[in-house]
């Protein structure tokens, strides 16, 4: 299979280095605006220089690829998905972003192909492990996520220093969300819903954000009482991003405050995912259960690149269910997260290594 990548920053070269192992993959390309991407160690992957809001360049990539992956910044999605649907090219990525994920699913009614966004970890692995877990159970009282890509060692006030995509954490701290609440479906502002957690012997809080149950509030609805999704910080940061967010109302001003981010928030190859997922519910013969699903997960060294946590946990996720679309696992059309069985996820090969029992 001929895996095409678009945005080849530290996700998208992430993916590729987790393709370089994988039997079902024969070539990746990787795209990206910017030259001079390094390619080091990979055999199978080769670079391509598009632009993507050149409808040519695009066109013509996006129809020489089996998939077509976007890791590009969430508000480029909707343009590639677009030329992947005139193509009639599948189409998976990593978004957290509400609006673009109905696009896609309209897209997805009206041309041929997979079409599978939501794919890292949260909304992505996250989703497939709730999903899992709440349809293991007759009737589900609660369905909690929480997931967190933290520092290992922070000394500022935000007790955060950046490792991924800072428009999308930007994004995500402004939308608002999706939450099931007495088993229907309910909107969630980003920031509130404030509560403690302790894992493993570290303190943690736990807040709205928006993207992470993606599809789940739909296919649960009636079925699960409670359903919701939240970040995991260290204790203060979300006072603060509140502060930064809605009393000097930056909110509206995205763009500003991922410039701001950028520039003053060092990035951090020391990092942390915490992933928490607890369901509460009955089973077939009416026993009260408790069932959980906690890792911490740590980065790696994978054909010879150093790849931090949230690195290596997203492009897991994505390459997973690229794996299951290979192995005619996935059907056509809009496929939701949660219709992927954990045993199959886990069953694929860097699925297994980062969420499965041997995981580090």
């Amino acid at each position: 299979m001929k895996i095409g990548i678009i945005g080849a920053g530290k996700v998208g070269g992430t993916i590729a280095t987790l393709l370089e192992s994988c039997k079902f993959c024969k070539s990746v390309a990787l795209a990206d605006v910017r030259p001079g991407v390094s390619l080091t160690g990979l055999k199978k992957a080769k670079f391509v220089l598009v632009d993507v809001k050149q409808a040519a360049p695009l066109a013509a990539f996006v129809g020489r690829m089996d998939a077509v992956v976007s890791a590009a910044p969430y508000f480029l999605n909707k343009t590639i998905a677009a030329a992947c649907a005139q193509a009639g090219v599948s189409y998976f990525d990593l978004t957290e972003d509400v609006e673009t994920t109905t696009f896609v699913r309209d897209l997805a009614a009206r041309h041929k192909g997979t079409y599978m966004p939501q794919c890292g970890l949260a909304p992505g692995a996250i989703n497939i492990v709730g999903g899992s877990l709440a349809a293991s159970l007759d009737n589900v009282r609660t369905c909690e996520m929480r997931v967190g890509a933290l520092p290992l060692n922070a000394s500022n006030q935000m007790k955060y220093y950046l490792s991924w995509s800072t428009a999308g954490l930007i994004n995500e701290y402004c939308q608002p969300g999706d939450a099931l609440y007495a088993g229907r479906r309910v909107t969630t502002m980003p920031l509130d819903g404030v509560e403690r957690i302790t894992i493993d012997g570290a303190e943690y809080e736990a807040f709205n954000t928006s993207g992470g149950v993606a599809t789940m509030g739909e296919t649960f609805a009636g079925r699960v009482q409670e359903l919701n999704y939240k970040t995991l910080r260290y204790p203060g940061h979300r006072d603060l991003m509140k502060f930064l967010l809605h009393d000097l109302n930056l909110a509206p001003r995205q763009e500003l405050v991922t410039q701001i981010f950028d520039q003053e928030v060092p990035l951090t190859e020391s990092d942390v995912v915490v992933f928490y997922v607890s369901v509460v519910g009955t089973d077939r013969e009416g026993r009260l259960k408790q069932r959980s699903f906690i890792k911490k997960m740590h980065g790696a060294v994978i054909q010879g690149r150093k790849l931090n946590a949230i690195q290596l946990t997203t492009a897991a996720g994505i390459t997973g269910v690229l794996e299951l679309f290979a192995k005619k696992k996935l059907g056509p059309g809009f496929v939701k997260q949660e219709s992927v069985s954990l045993e199959d996820f886990l069953g694929t090969q860097w699925g297994g290594k980062v969420y499965g029992d041997n995981a580090k």
